[in-house]
């Protein structure tokens, strides 16, 4: 299995998470990644206090073709602030909070029925 260097172009479901990090596309990677339509990139966040809309660029960025972000808050559900909510809602992305194992798995649902969706993913052992 080839190490993930940072950036992968494209669409692609999640195969495993755990033990510290993601499998996708023939590549693991450990540590925390953020999901997108243009790709899946290395996300330097390793616990929910340190999201910010700084951190979550790359999703307001491609806002034209993300409906929903999906954020994995780690091993507990953690409640999305507002500020953060209200960002994201004055470009048309909904967000939705819950613990990185639902996230991954609601990501790949969302993603196989081709919907327009992000997740930035916490890693969790």
């Amino acid at each position: 299995m080839a190490r993930f260097d940072g950036f992968l172009p494209g669409r692609h479901q999640l195969d495993a998470f755990g033990a510290g990090g993601f499998r996708f596309a023939d590549m693991s990677h450990r540590g925390s990644v953020l999901v997108t339509p243009a790709g899946i990139r290395i996300w330097p966040v390793t616990r929910f206090a340190d999201i910010t809309p700084e951190s979550l660029q790359p999703v307001l960025d491609e806002a034209e073709s993300i409906d929903f972000l999906l954020i994995g808050t780690g091993n507990d559900i953690a409640f999305i602030p507002s500020v953060l909510r209200d960002r994201f809602r004055q470009v048309g992305i909904t967000i939705e909070g819950m613990a990185t194992g639902a996230a991954a798995r609601t990501y790949n649902v969302l993603v196989g029925e081709d919907r327009r969706v992000a997740a930035a993913l916490i890693a969790v052992e």
